[in-house]
């Protein structure tokens, strides 16, 4: 995985753990993969992937079951979202409503734009 430098790895991380589940790739009430091959994975050291795995334990989307491994919980879909949301707001949507305003691009363009993007990229995920 290429990291960026912000934000810090295990959030990066995290949020990999999340687009596994978000794509149903990591099935929700299923075992997910373990600390260290993970770790092997991404090519970081371990302590990084605990640090993911406490941080979405913390949030309640995965969980430990001693002795066994970590699970996807049963809600996580709906905690990923409030916390990609949350994310977004924080990060993503400071930048683009400053350049929204900067170029002095019009609202009904961006939803325009938006409608289209949705129409031509999940058209046929709809039906």
């Amino acid at each position: 995985m290429d990291f960026k430098e912000n934000p810090a790895i295990y959030i990066q991380i995290a949020e990999y753990v999340c687009e596994q589940i978000l794509l149903k790739k990591w099935k929700l009430g299923e075992k997910i993969i373990s600390i260290r091959d993970l770790a092997v994975n991404m090519e970081v050291n371990p302590n990084t992937v605990q640090r993911a795995y406490d941080f979405l334990q913390q949030r309640a989307i995965i969980a430990q079951r001693r002795g066994v491994g970590f699970f996807v919980e049963e809600d996580a879909m709906e905690r990923i979202l409030l916390f990609r949301r949350e994310q977004f707001m924080e990060n993503e949507l400071p930048v683009f409503m400053r350049n929204i305003f900067l170029l002095q691009i019009d609202l009904k363009e961006i939803k325009t734009l938006y409608e289209q993007f949705v129409k031509d990229t999940f058209k046929n995920k709809s039906s």
